[in-house]
């Protein structure tokens, strides 16, 4: 009953191949046939050509987070409502292979959970004991990931004018601590609200808020040559 209440409770009732605590058995006909094999096809592609995925892998090595994708990613069933998620307690992305099949999906998928994966490494991060601490690092996956990109806001037939960006950060961040933790809607918009600003304004290790592709490869690009230049003083 304990371990079915601190499922409950953390969100991992959400990823059923995680209430094992032990990795999934991967078969031959997995590995051919199966949901499994493209969700490793895509990861692989956008860990080498995704400009966010890039600047957020290359970050976290030169913070001393190399990450290997055999350890750290971990292709599962999930249930219908989610696309991902990062498991604090074994240091691993979960993309939900049933859930996730198209590329620009994957992509913004691997970024979002590469974020928390990024604060998990720079900062003590209390996930499950400190709803602000989480709230923070939601706030800023759905800020710098791309989930409220224009393009991504018009496929949800969501418009709006004055601060729409963050109006779906704050809305995106909610939603994802009701997901993964048993609290109220108001305690939750509570507890956004109260590090909403800090946050959000947080756009490390982009240095900006990436609103597209052209922007995250300018940020990559930015990030990789920023000790090129230097000054004699």
């Amino acid at each position: 009953m304990g371990q079915t209440k601190q499922d409950e409770e953390y969100g991992y009732d959400l990823f059923p191949e995680r209430n094992a605590r032990k990795p999934t058995q991967i078969t031959i006909r997995d590995s051919l046939f199966t949901f499994r094999n493209k969700c490793q096809v895509m990861l692989m592609f956008a860990m080498e050509t995704s400009p966010y995925a890039k600047l957020l892998l290359s970050a976290m090595k030169n913070s001393g987070c190399k990450v290997f994708k055999d350890r750290h990613f971990s292709c599962e069933d999930c249930d219908g409502t989610v696309s991902g998620g990062f498991d604090a307690a074994s240091s691993q992305i979960v993309l939900c292979q049933n859930n996730i099949h198209q590329q620009a999906h994957m992509n913004r998928v691997v970024t979002h959970e590469l974020i928390h994966a990024f604060d998990h490494c720079r900062a003590h991060v209390d996930w499950f004991n400190n709803f602000r601490h989480l709230a923070c690092s939601e706030i800023r996956a759905a800020n710098l990931s791309g989930d409220c990109s224009f393009n991504n806001e018009v496929s949800r037939f969501n418009f709006g004018l004055k601060e729409h960006h963050q109006q779906c950060v704050r809305g995106r961040a909610v939603r994802s601590i009701l997901a993964v933790r048993k609290v109220s809607l108001e305690e939750a918009q509570k507890i956004v609200d109260e590090v909403f600003d800090s946050c959000f304004n947080d756009h490390a290790p982009f240095g900006r808020i990436p609103h597209g592709n052209k922007d995250a490869k300018f940020a990559y690009r930015e990030y990789m040559n920023r000790d090129r230049y230097y000054t004699n003083l």
